[in-house]
């Protein structure tokens, strides 16, 4: 039934966890921007980032990321002025390190959910396409699929900070079925959030398929065309190659 295969990344084919508010954070990464010359104490450089990313952040009430900082906007960009906030004269390339740092102390653990590898590999077997749909920051979650071993795995890939709109915005959804050609008629929307992913893909006129995950957040279930109870790969299989 389904041709193309469309993906949320975090709480459907991954777990992950972080924990930005941990003092120790601050301070290592205080002391990385004070390296270059840009010196903060861990509380100041906190306050700093918190007053920047709320200045550029899109107030928007149906749903903040627990598990992604600020996804329609380019995070790369706070953490440039972040150094030039202290008079100092970065580059882009270290911006983007900066960024990557402060992933790398935020994060308990990132890991695919059990059986992913295998669920994407039949799919491609059976001629499937397959893409990645994500509220996140290509800073982090590009090095992130690679780490997890899934970057080559999709035809296509559209991160919400290079889009600057987040799901549920049609936009998102749009952008992704005009930059590679996707029938919609034809692509199913898998995802663990009833707003972001299934509201927002029924909009677009995409089949949805909702994953209650432990990322999920808590809500009714949604009118999804499919829904998992759990995460489970083998049942999702059934559903993606009926």
């Amino acid at each position: 039934m389904y041709q193309t295969c469309i993906f949320d990344l975090y709480g459907t084919l991954a777990d992950i966890h972080t924990d930005e508010e941990k003092p120790e954070l601050w301070e290592k990464l205080a002391l990385f921007y004070g390296y270059y010359g840009a010196r903060y104490t861990g509380e100041e450089l906190q306050e700093a980032y918190r007053r920047l990313t709320g200045e550029m952040a899109e107030k928007d009430p149906l749903r903040k990321d627990s598990h992604e900082a600020y996804p329609e906007i380019r995070l790369e960009n706070v953490f440039l002025q972040l150094f030039a906030e202290k008079g100092v004269k970065a580059d882009m390339t270290l911006a983007v390190h900066a960024g990557q740092f402060f992933r790398t102390l935020s994060t308990d653990y990132v890991r695919l959910y059990a059986g992913v590898k295998e669920l994407l590999a039949d799919l491609k077997e059976q001629g499937k396409k397959l893409y990645l749909l994500t509220n996140a920051q290509k800073i982090f979650t590009e090095h992130e699929l690679f780490y997890l071993g899934i970057l080559d795995c999709f035809d296509g890939i559209l991160i919400s900070s290079e889009a600057g709109v987040k799901k549920p915005d049609l936009r998102l959804f749009e952008k992704l079925l005009d930059t590679y050609g996707i029938d919609r008629e034809t692509a199913v929307m898998i995802g663990n959030d009833g707003i972001c992913d299934i509201r927002g893909a029924k909009g677009a006129g995409l089949a949805t398929v909702y994953i209650r995950s432990n990322l999920s957040p808590e809500e009714e279930l949604p009118e999804a065309d499919h829904i998992l109870e759990k995460v489970d790969m083998a049942e999702l299989a059934k559903i993606l190659l009926s």
